[in-house]
């Protein structure tokens, strides 16, 4: 699958505008890590775009999140290892993070919010004048983005990124979309 079939299956599912601008900043952050570790940009990418897209149809039985989801990838002919990490992405389900790219998209869902609720507060509601340290301010206000869980994005220590280092690469990846976020 190419990035506009992807496209075009995530229209087709998710109507929701912010959860789609959630995928695509988690596409946009797998892909520059992809970059960062020397992966398959197209395959991580794929993985961002995708990993929430059962997220509608599976929103009032959290169980079925990721697996109704994987399924309707395989079906499609996704490689096995995007498959099993938008399976794996959904903590409840109990799936083992096995891959980098598993750890990856588990802890980059959890950035996308932060730096969103970040951009949200910020004055000029745009992401161009954020910086690291603004985000890691806000990172550590236990009372701000409290649906942002912030051990699993320390989980980047896990494969070998420092927090502010993984924060700055994330904002930096939504940075290049931001007209395609609208901020």
């Amino acid at each position: 699958m190419n990035r506009e079939e992807a496209l075009a299956l995530l229209r087709q599912s998710v109507e929701n505008q912010n959860l789609i601008k959630h995928m695509l900043a988690t596409e946009a952050m797998m892909r520059a890590l992809a970059r960062r570790f020397g992966e398959n940009e197209e395959t991580w990418g794929l993985a961002g775009l995708l990993h929430d897209v059962d997220y509608e149809s599976t929103k009032d039985d959290f169980m079925k999140h990721g697996v109704v989801g994987a399924e309707m990838l395989a079906a499609r002919g996704i490689g096995a290892a995007v498959v099993y990490a938008v399976k794996s992405h959904n903590e409840a389900l109990g799936f083992p993070r096995e891959s980098l790219l598993d750890q990856t998209l588990f802890a980059i869902e959890g950035l996308s919010g932060l730096i969103t609720a970040a951009v949200l507060v910020h004055p000029s509601k745009k992401l161009a004048p954020l910086d690291v340290p603004y985000v890691m301010k806000r990172f550590k206000e236990k009372g701000f983005a409290r649906s942002v869980n912030r051990d699993h994005v320390r989980g980047c220590t896990e494969f070998g990124l420092e927090l502010e280092e993984f924060v700055g690469i994330g904002l930096k990846a939504m940075q290049d979309i931001a007209p395609e976020l609208g901020f």
